[in-house]
């Protein structure tokens, strides 16, 4: 993938946005646990940001996945990760199966104006006995005449507060085993016997997560996206997408607490000299910068197989995998250097060290993408058969 001047245009937009809509109020949508989702997503869907991807025929720009991942990226200049991750919810993970594969008639309601940022999305896989593990899901959905019956939870979901709608996996029969017994379906959040409860997390503060719960939730039959059956692979195509938009996301946001941190170790002293000027430190700052190049180039390839057509499965679970673990790494490292001051819940760098956290659990956690990386390989231990 290169980025050509189309690419940088497009990143120069949303920075400014960033700067100008989102940062001077962040603060307070970190207290508050909630940002103004249906408010902010407006101003970006006149700005044509929600949709860079998605056919001119529902509002979309009709490019390709590559602008996806500037979007993704330059939303790193946000001072709080949970606004991004809001934004990316709606553009890159509960969309792309509605755009492939729903019906003209679903995608007129939900995505055109999704796209437009009239309505809020949000995705709904996880659940409490359920996360990594999508195949263990137990929500269920039932045809019943010309509705479908849906009786379950969803748990840890992005935007649930707020969503007008969701797009939510669920079992439609008891046989084809786990992976051909389940589907995806657009479930209006405003349907009868939906209740939502907020979860108060650790980071990512500014973006409203819930606990869904179903109670003979009717749908109508067309809300079902594409296939019966085949909800578990739509799905694990949109995880591809999620995985490599969280990898792009990560990138000028890591970028963005290594030159904080340069600043802040200039100015500040110790011992007769800046905390920057120990050998320790700013070599430790040149290895981590190096470290995120090196990211870029790995996320720029997968999006660049991913828009030729090719299997992107092994190297977005890289990217994903690469970039939760070096995050962590990284804001630890660059914490450690602020000292006291890092440790103040108010430090962009402290704020930094509780939103990336996420990134090795959500979409998948580290030990998922380990054991995708290793089937690859072809390394997995054989299982015993069963007497």
């Amino acid at each position: 993938m290169e980025r050509t001047p189309e690419h940088e245009q497009l990143a120069q937009t949303v920075i400014k946005f960033c700067e100008t809509e989102i940062n001077p109020y962040v603060d307070e949508w970190e207290a508050a646990e909630e940002f103004p989702s249906h408010e902010v997503f407006k101003k970006l869907g006149d700005l044509g940001i929600l949709g860079v991807k998605y056919p001119e025929q529902f509002g979309g720009a009709g490019l390709d996945f590559t602008y996806s991942v500037v979007v993704a990226e330059a939303l790193g200049a946000c001072n709080a990760a949970g606004v991004p991750l809001a934004i990316g919810v709606q553009t890159d993970m509960c969309t792309p199966a509605l755009a492939r594969f729903g019906s003209d008639e679903l995608r007129e309601q939900y995505l055109r104006p999704s796209i437009a940022g009239d309505l809020v999305g949000a995705i709904g896989v996880s659940e409490p006995n359920a996360g990594s593990d999508v195949a263990g899901l137990s929500t269920t959905a039932r045809r019943e005449g010309d509705d479908w019956v849906i009786n379950g939870t969803k748990m840890w979901i992005t935007n649930g507060m707020k969503a007008d709608w969701v797009c939510l996996l669920a079992n439609t029969s008891d046989e084809g085993g786990p992976h051909k017994n389940k589907s995806l379906f657009v479930v209006p959040m405003d349907a009868k016997g939906i209740d939502r409860q907020k979860i108060h997390k650790i980071g990512m503060n500014a973006s409203d997560t819930a606990q869904l719960f179903f109670e003979n939730v009717r749908i109508p039959k067309g809300n079902l996206i594409g296939q019966e059956g085949m909800g578990f692979f739509y799905q694990m195509m949109q995880f591809q997408e999620e995985r490599l938009w969280g990898a792009a996301n990560s990138l000028l946001f890591m970028d963005r607490i290594i030159d904080e941190t340069i600043k802040y170790t200039r100015e500040r002293k110790a011992f007769g000299q800046s905390i920057l000027d120990n050998q320790v430190v700013h070599y430790r700052l040149a290895e981590l910068r190096t470290e995120v190049e090196a990211l870029r180039s790995l996320v720029y390839r997968a999006a660049a197989d991913y828009v030729q057509g090719k299997d992107a499965l092994r190297m977005a679970s890289m990217c994903k995998l690469k970039s939760g673990r070096l995050a962590r790494e990284l804001c630890d490292s660059c914490l450690q250097y602020w000292g006291g001051m890092g440790y103040s819940a108010e430090s962009f760098v402290s704020r930094a060290f509780r939103d990336a956290r996420l990134i090795s659990i959500g979409g998948g956690a580290d030990e998922v993408m380990l054991g995708i990386l290793c089937k690859l390989e072809g390394t997995l231990p054989r299982r015993k058969k069963e007497k």
